[in-house]
Formats: C-alpha cells, sequence, structure tokens
C-alpha cells in the first residue's frame, strides 16, 4: 500500500459500500445487490464505476435525482421475454433485478432478453457479464448514456457513448468478457490530459465545430468520436434503439446528465439478452471446446514477447485475481469519504 492509498479486502470494502448504502437509505438486500456490482467494478480495475460511484450516486438520492424508495417492477411479457420498469431507481440495483429476473427466465426458457427503463447509471457491464457466466450463462447486455458523441459528419451532441458488452463462461476458469464504451477513448482521460496541458492523439475528439483537434481542451468543448469511425457511430445508434426506444426509456438528446442536472430522472435503458449454455451441451463439452478455443488464440505469435496474446478479459481477471488476494486499494480521499457516509457524521 503506498502513501495516500488504503488497502481493503473484498469482504471489507463490500461491507463498507453496503453501510453507505443503507445510511442512505437502502434495505440490506438492496445494498447487497448494489454493492456486489460497484465491488466488482473495483476487482476488475474499473475503478471510475466503481464505489467511488457511491458519491454521485448518495448525492442524487439525497436531492431526488434517484428514488431511494423505488418500487422496481418486474413483468413477463411473455415466457422468454421481461420489461423491468426501475422507477427511476439506483442503477446498479435496477441492473441486478433485472439481471436475476433474466437468469431466472433463461433457465427454464433456454434464452431470455429483459428490456429496462427507468434506471439511472449502472456501472460497468463486466460485473453483470461475469455474475451470469459463474451461473452458466452467455450474455449480451447493454445500455444508453448521456449524449457525448455527434452523429457522424455532424456538429450537435446527439448519442451517448453507449457501453455494450458479451460474456462467455468457460467452466473451471475464467469468463471470457468483453465491456466497452463505443467513444475512442472516454472523457475522463482527455480531461486528465488538459489538467495535464497535455496534446490527446488524433482520432479522439473533435472541437466544437465537429473538426479534428488534438487539443484536450478544445476536445471537452467538442465532441468524442466512436470507435470505428462511422461503423461504431451506427453501433451507438442501434445499441440505443434496443436500449431506450424500444424499453420505453428516453434516447438520444431526451436522456438527461447525471452531471448538469443531478436533481434529474435520467430514464436510461438496458437490455440483458441470457442464453443457457447448459442447455446447448454438458459441462465437460464446453470446457473442452473453450480450452480449444482458448489454445487456438493463446498460441498465436506474439509481436512483442513479454505481452502475449490475450483473450478479451484476461486483464481485468488477473487484476481481479490479484486483488481478491491482496486487497483493494482505494484512495485515502475516497475511503475516508466512505467511512464518514456510512454515519453521516463518522469517524473518520
Amino acid at each position: 500500500m503506498t502513501q495516500g492509498t488504503h488497502c481493503l479486502s473484498t469482504e471489507a470494502l463490500t461491507e463498507l459500500a453496503e453501510k453507505v448504502l443503507i445510511n442512505s437509505g437502502l434495505d440490506k438486500l438492496e445494498a447487497q445487490h448494489t454493492a456486489e456490482i460497484l465491488v466488482l467494478a473495483d476487482l476488475f480495475g474499473l475503478s471510475t464505476h466503481g464505489v467511488s460511484r457511491l458519491i454521485s450516486y448518495t448525492d442524487r438520492m439525497r436531492i431526488g435525482g434517484i428514488n431511494v424508495k423505488a418500487n422496481i417492477q418486474i413483468e413477463t411479457l411473455a415466457p422468454a421475454l421481461i420489461r423491468v420498469d426501475g422507477d427511476n431507481g439506483l442503477g446498479p440495483l435496477v441492473g441486478a433485478r433485472a439481471l436475476h429476473a433474466a437468469m431466472h427466465a433463461a433457465q427454464q426458457t433456454g434464452v431470455a432478453l429483459a428490456f429496462v427503463r427507468g434506471s439511472n447509471h449502472f456501472g460497468p457491464v463486466a460485473p453483470y457479464c461475469h455474475i451470469a457466466a459463474q451461473a452458466g450463462f452467455a450474455t449480451m447486455i447493454a445500455s444508453n448514456a448521456t449524449p457525448t458523441i455527434t452523429p457522424w459528419g455532424g456538429k450537435q451532441t446527439r448519442l451517448g457513448n453507449n457501453p455494450i458488452g458479451f460474456g462467455v463462461p468457460r467452466p473451471g476458469n475464467d469468463a471470457v468478457v468483453l465491456d466497452m464504451a463505443l467513444s475512442v477513448a472516454a472523457r475522463a482521460k482527455i480531461r486528465d490530459l488538459a489538467k495535464a496541458n497535455l496534446s490527446i492523439p488524433e482520432g479522439w475528439a473533435t472541437n466544437d465545430q465537429g473538426q479534428p483537434t488534438t487539443n484536450a481542451a478544445e476536445a471537452l468543448k467538442g465532441f468524442l468520436l466512436p470507435v470505428g469511425g462511422h461503423k461504431g457511430y451506427g453501433l451507438a445508434i442501434m445499441v440505443d434503439l434496443l436500449t431506450g426506444l424500444l424499453s420505453g426509456a428516453s434516447y438520444l438528446t431526451k436522456v438527461s446528465s447525471w452531471q448538469d442536472a443531478p436533481d434529474m430522472p435520467q430514464d436510461l435503458g438496458h437490455i440483458f439478452l441470457l442464453i443457457n449454455t447448459k442447455l446447448l451441451g454438458s459441462t465437460e463439452w464446453l470446457i473442452e471446446r473453450m480450452n480449444n478455443f482458448a489454445g487456438i488464440v493463446h498460441d498465436t505469435q506474439a509481436t512483442d514477447a513479454k505481452n502475449p496474446v490475450l483473450l478479451p478479459g484476461e486483464r481485468e481477471y488477473q487484476r481481479k485475481n490479484d486483488q481478491q488476494i491482496h486487497g483493494i486499494t482505494l484512495p485515502k480521499e475516497l475511503y475516508q469519504q466512505l467511512l464518514t457516509m456510512t454515519n453521516d457524521k463518522g469517524n473518520a
């Protein structure tokens, strides 16, 4: 542990997160479901979407931007089709409820799809894919988001940096998980470079006129560029159609910004598509095929011998496995803030 940091076990961080959430008005089970998603994010090294998000989440709950006492409704439209109304609840809690509803349905039907509306920022996709993979489900999970991207060829913000992820279980080993947003680079990275008066690489963003720029300050006033150019733009559009429009949630510019309007519901939409791999074949069958698949990828000759070819999610799982042994390191300031939030006054 370096100076200015605090190291906690997975159990200790989970308990701390649960206490913060209970102190904010959630019941024990709701706090458990939410904390599981956020702590998994930290374990995977996705710290910008981990327990640090409790700061903004609890701020928004306090001023009414998130409904602390949300009555989350789960409606079965067909045996394999579910609609979840989050009632403006806490995003990771709404997401966890939707995930478990889809898992329950797919246990019987083989495939299940849950559409979610009335939600908020639900953390990263990877934790949901991981939880499902542990139970034998392959997944496609996505969400829409606050607009930060301009349509291809435009110069007005219309699209969110809509995350999408996939997971495939690998019994006896870590799952294969891909978790990605649809911009070339996150706005947080650009913000850090701007603070350091450094340039950004070409292709990350445009200025406010839609022209490519390497000036980080100009980029913050402009637009993020989608990964893959017009292809990434098209994918962001399709994610919003599925998660926002078809779910009944808000979409495109109808989605409010939690930063600019923290007291307003975001009304985000998510989708959870699950496939029960246990119905496709035996565990032994899947192990053999997944090991063979992984072997073909891992046997690829690397351009740099020190950096072997990896499957999506391997670095994150390596970090998770290491932190489960050695602990999760938080900035000391964040730890003290969370500790204080467990009882309002705190003992920090």
